[in-house]
């Protein structure tokens, strides 16, 4: 190796020190405020559960972990399948999978008037999407108690309408928290969808019509596989946040529904379960998991990296 090479391996690896320095204060953040806490909860979630609240340091146990999907009986101390966690896992994956459909289905048809409009109005549009964000996700659930409990806008239309006569019981039950959380969500499925079908080559569903197919057939045949990137990457910004939804499930479902993160809230509140608390946790970070890689395997195979 002479003398120029011996200088360019040695510049090199100034660059990557000095690259590593640089990135060490975002680095250090990141451990701290995102690996950290997980950390933390992974190990609280295998160790013992403390008198008043707590854990107990350097105390091993699998309870935590073992009370997520199983329960003693206080009798003889045998296992069995905990009942009530397992109904609230179910209907947090229940809700956050008809909440992806609800705002798919009004979402795809608002994207796509989005995106057929002439490109000067078009930031109007995408303007008036992004309006809600404004606001705090409180008020705004706040804000759909007042549309569908018994005296509100809903009912109050219905009945003047002469559909009904007596007021529909939506507040405290799961209508409610699938309508809340589909009124709230509904921006994150259009934005993508846009972003897809902004892209779209509309020669291609012309040459469909001129073909003799049907609205439907270009529909599926021609739009839905091009926008697929935009379809998936809206599902999971809507699936994930609806599968760890707490204050939605908290105002609406007044906490006869309650969902995942109204569990997890619970053992760390009232419950005092720190470590089923941190094992239910881990257990949401895990359906998440599974969720992200169900999408970039989808992602991959649709071409995603090209949207």
């Amino acid at each position: 190796m002479n003398g120029a090479q011996e200088a360019a391996v040695a510049a090199r690896k100034k660059d990557i020190r000095s690259r590593w320095l640089l990135s060490a204060p975002a680095l250090l953040i990141i451990f701290v405020a995102a690996v950290g806490p997980l950390f933390v909860m992974l190990l609280y979630s295998f160790m013992a559960k403390g008198d008043y609240g707590d854990v107990r340091f350097g105390e091993f146990s699998l309870d935590g972990w073992t009370s997520v999907f199983f329960e003693r009986d206080i009798f003889d101390d045998t296992l069995g399948l905990a009942d009530a966690h397992l109904s609230i896992i179910w209907r947090s994956l229940q809700l956050s999978f008809f909440t992806t459909i609800l705002t798919l289905i009004l979402g795809f048809p608002t994207a796509y008037f989005i995106a057929t409009r002439p490109p000067h109005t078009r930031e109007i549009w995408v303007f008036l999407v992004t309006i809600p964000f404004w606001t705090n996700l409180l008020i705004r659930t706040f804000a759909m108690q007042q549309v569908i409990r018994n005296e509100g806008l809903l009912n109050n239309a219905l009945i003047w309408l002469g559909i009904i006569k007596q007021p529909l019981q939506i507040m405290y039950t799961d209508t409610a928290n699938l309508l809340g959380m589909t009124y709230v969500y509904l921006p994150l499925m259009v934005l993508p969808l846009y972003a897809s079908i902004e892209k779209l080559d509309f020669r291609l569903v012309e040459a469909g019509y001129d073909l003799y197919a049907t609205r439907f057939q270009v529909l599926r045949r021609i739009v839905i596989p091009l926008v697929k990137p935009g379809l998936i990457a809206g599902s999971i910004l809507v699936f994930i946040p609806s599968l760890g939804a707490y204050v939605i499930p908290r105002v609406l479902g007044g906490g006869k529904n309650m969902m995942l993160g109204n569990l997890i809230e619970m053992q760390f509140g009232s419950g005092r379960n720190w470590p089923l608390g941190a094992a239910m946790s881990i257990t949401l970070m895990a359906l998440v998991m599974v969720a992200l890689i169900v999408y970039v395997r989808n992602a991959s195979r649709g071409g995603a990296g090209h949207a």
